[in-house]
């Protein structure tokens, strides 16, 4: 069994700097074998910003890989935004937008969906798809994790990421089972299941780890125990003014069929 935990949207500079220690104690609780963190890690780009969440990700003892989010690109600088987009966030998380890492029979390959030009809207491009697809592992369980989503429910009145559609379309058929995603602050996996458009695929959209906005409602992250076809996802939530996280909501799913189906 191999366990991914999922955070996003930490937003420093902008964050519960109250729930800081006891998200720290949750994920050395849970012991992963790799942590994710899908961008927005600052709230406007900053160099101070980017600093506190360096010594936040120093803290967790777990391998971890990050990518940048709309956030992490510089918002008032427009010269630094026009031809040296990611240069502070190479500068302070490393110099791959698009790492990968192997946990036991789990590959997890990074996608940089930021898109600099737009500020909010993200851009998914053919590129990066096409390495992704290049690496995935045709015996193991193959995870993408971006930003962006890659597909969006009615009820959502943000753009969709450009060429989303055709890059999901691509990494399914190409053998890619799970995409990790942020950016909406909204938590959604049932309900893009239901739709029936990319059974194949189970996407887990995740809500802000540390976003201060209080109309968010509540603080969380997600926590991926893999074995075979077989994924267990917890749902960790601190709710906006309560002290630290309660007991997770835990679905199961398997994809022994062909497609993903929850159990």
């Amino acid at each position: 069994m191999t366990r991914i935990l999922h955070l996003t949207d930490l937003h420093f500079g902008f964050h519960r700097a109250a729930l800081e220690k006891p998200l720290l104690e949750r994920i050395a609780a849970l012991q992963p074998d790799l942590v994710t963190v899908g961008g927005d890690l600052t709230h406007r780009g900053l160099t101070g910003q980017m600093a506190q969440a360096r010594a936040f990700l120093d803290r967790i003892a777990a391998p971890l890989i990050c990518l940048p989010g709309n956030h992490d690109v510089p918002l008032w600088n427009l010269v630094a935004r026009t031809f040296w987009p990611f240069r502070d966030y190479r500068k302070v998380f490393g110099p791959s937008l698009t790492p990968r890492a192997q946990a036991g029979d789990v590959r997890v390959m990074a996608i940089n969906s930021a898109d600099p030009y737009s500020w909010q809207r993200g851009k998914i491009r053919a590129g990066e798809v096409a390495r992704v697809i290049e690496h995935v592992d045709p015996l193991g369980t193959n995870i993408a994790v971006l930003h962006h989503p890659l597909q969006q429910l009615p009820r959502v009145d943000k753009a969709l990421a450009r060429q989303a559609a055709e890059g999901l379309r691509r990494m399914e058929a190409a053998g890619v089972h799970v995409v990790l995603s942020g950016h909406l602050h909204r938590w959604a996996v049932d309900d893009l299941l239901a739709t029936g458009r990319y059974p194949r695929v189970l996407q887990i959209q995740t809500g802000t780890a540390l976003c201060a906005r209080v109309t968010d409602v509540q603080n969380e992250f997600a926590l991926l125990e893999i074995e075979g076809t077989d994924l267990r996802l917890e749902r960790h939530m601190a709710p906006m003014g309560g002290q630290g996280f309660g007991e997770p909501e835990i679905a199961r799913y398997s994809r022994a069929s062909g497609v993903w189906r929850r159990v």
